[in-house]
């Protein structure tokens, strides 16, 4: 029977990005472990095959074989010690940086340890045969494709990068007999764009720019982004750790957030994905064709699964490559985003006493030129949903996306300049973790702590949390709550009282209005303040699920209910934000 590629996906996906990266040498050593990946190639006329035996050898000669071509190499060996004779040549290659791609064929590596013949442990490599080492398991499901497709273009893509060097990459086999593939599968190619490389042109259609959390940005990265999307009809998505307030800024979430809300605008050609880990939940709601992530740091970083091109160079470098004699087209695309915005907010209804209903009030109050934090998830979900004033800095810990640190990054942020407020959002558990801070002697009166204090996690307790199939039996070790005196009116204002704060609290919207505007003060007070907002989870939930289930398909209808729920104030800060 004639014989083609194994049905081995992971193997078929390693050959199909080896030929769309125009890696073509390879050296092959015997064995039954790498047969599958060997037997492939030998039925493609594309790969130029050498045979050798002995694997210490073939190490070397790949190394000859890539200085003289300028080529990266593929070895391919099987299980057993087959690998370890790779060592000193890969060796050599390392501290001469020659692109060596060392593929080691293995059984699965759940067999490690467990007296299988030929199966040995290459999960720890020594130091220096190798830049970069990667598993590639067999493949079950969609995940795992992908998975495979990541990987694989980061080790080729590594064959080259700063200077070059050897790769790794350990692939698993079942041992297939079949042979029937006749053509390798459509896979997903990533290429890495550094200054001085060509670069590819934008494509036609609609594009946007995807902020995850930022560092703060200056007026020149600010305007060169501003250009771009003035020549490219472009909108800069952002959540509260993004950080840009430039023209084409959209507060996204209370839009991409809508459950039955089905718009042409998250449909876009062009994807351009700059900054770190965002704090946003409804990144899925993008259909962007096409994915571009701009990283000084060259990373594969694959957030929204449709990685083309990775840019490694500064934001700025990119966008004023592409604005270089362009002009000025519309902004149409933005103004569409901001109707949209516009007739969703304007729809929202009477909000349950919760963290959503809280930053529905104050966020667009919140004092011109000071800085707030959040803590994750339920707080900067909330506050996402709405649009700070525009001088108003705002960041979260999502670095790491824990709930232990967030008052002490805050009160470290507050130290840098004691004549601004910083503010803090907090839930009770994140607060109690990280509560020993505000008996710091450094803690100024610039900081303003605001603690939603539900009782619990209440993150596990909303809606469409897996934890809310247990009902109040979640309470007990999910949500974990009644701790920290079970929502005690006195143990909290005591505490933050015998430390100097001056403390404001409420438990329902009528007493909320008369005091939050004392935590609102725009002046530096005599004493830092702490406002404690005792809310339930159930409250919680259906605030949350009320602002996410506004109207289907709310663009283009009537302002329904606006003049019943949007006091003057709250319209005329929605007409400054969104710039009508």
């Amino acid at each position: 029977m004639e014989k083609y590629y194994t049905d081995e996906q992971n193997i078929q996906i390693v050959l199909a990005l080896l030929k769309a990266h125009k890696i073509r040498k390879i050296v092959a050593s015997p064995g039954t472990t790498n047969m599958t990946l060997v037997a492939s190639m030998q039925q493609d006329s594309y790969f130029e095959m050498y045979s050798s035996v002995d694997e210490r050898s073939a190490a070397y000669m790949a190394c000859g074989l890539a200085a003289e071509s300028g080529e990266p190499v593929v070895l391919s060996c099987t299980g057993a010690t087959a690998s370890r004779n790779y060592m000193p040549g890969l060796t050599e290659a390392y501290y001469r940086k020659l692109p060596i791609l060392a593929i080691t064929s293995t059984q699965d590596t759940s067999k490690i340890g467990h007296n299988i013949a030929q199966v040995i442990d290459r999960r720890v490599l020594p130091n220096d045969i190798a830049k970069l080492s990667v598993d590639i398991p067999t493949i079950r499901d969609d995940d795992d494709v992908w998975n495979c497709e990541i990987k694989v273009n980061k080790a080729l893509l590594e064959l080259k990068h700063h200077g070059g060097g050897p790769i790794h990459i350990n692939l698993a086999t079942v041992y297939s007999r079949n042979y029937t593939t006749k053509e390798l599968p459509q896979v997903r190619v990533i290429d890495r764009i550094c200054i001085g490389d060509e670069f590819p042109v934008l494509p036609v259609g609609r594009v946007g720019v995807f902020v995850g959390s930022h560092i703060k940005w200056n007026e020149e990265e600010t305007d060169v982004l501003d250009r771009f999307c003035a020549i490219y009809d472009a909108v800069v998505f952002c959540d509260h750790t993004s950080n840009y307030k430039g023209k084409y800024r959209m507060l996204h979430s209370l839009v991409t957030g809508q459950e039955q809300l089905d718009t042409e605008l998250t449909n876009l050609e062009l994807l351009i994905h700059i900054g770190e880990v965002s704090g946003n939940c409804y990144l899925g709601k993008f259909n962007g064709k096409s994915v571009w992530r701009i990283g000084q740091d060259g990373e594969i970083c694959d957030t929204f699964r449709k990685l083309r091109y990775v840019f490694e160079m500064s934001e700025k470098t990119f966008f004023e490559y592409y604005i270089k004699g362009g002009k000025t087209i519309s902004d149409s695309c933005l103004q569409n985003w901001k109707s949209l915005y516009r007739d969703i907010y304007e729809s929202i209804p009477e909000l349950p006493f919760s963290n959503v209903w809280i930053a529905s009030k104050m966020a667009y109050r919140i004092p011109d030129d000071s800085v707030i934090h959040f803590g994750i998830y339920n707080s900067l979900r909330s506050w996402d949903f709405f649009e700070l004033p525009h001088s108003v800095l705002s960041f979260s810990n999502v670095g790491g996306f824990g709930i232990d640190g967030g008052m002490s990054s805050l009160v470290g942020a507050s130290f840098h300049n004691k004549s601004r407020i910083y503010f803090g959002v907090l839930g009770d558990l994140a607060f109690f973790y990280d509560m020993n801070v505000l008996g710091n002697r450094h803690v100024g009166n610039n900081l303003r702590i605001l603690l939603v204090n539900n009782g619990k996690g209440t993150e596990f307790r909303q809606y469409f949390h897996p934890g809310s199939a247990f009902g109040e039996d979640a309470d007990q070790f999910i949500s974990a709550g009644g701790h920290y005196g079970n929502k005690s009116r006195t143990l909290v204002k005591h505490y933050a009282e015998d430390l100097g704060f001056e403390y404001l609290s409420a438990s329902d919207k009528q007493e909320f209005e008369q005091v939050y505007e004392r935590f609102l003060t725009p002046e530096i007070t005599s004493k830092p303040i702490l406002f404690e907002i005792f809310t339930n989870n159930e409250d919680e939930s259906d605030a949350v699920r009320e602002i996410r289930n506004i109207e289907k398909n709310v663009k283009g209808r009537a302002r329904k209910i606006a003049s019943q729920v949007l006091s003057n104030k709250a319209k005329d800060s929605l007409k400054k934000i969104l710039g009508r």
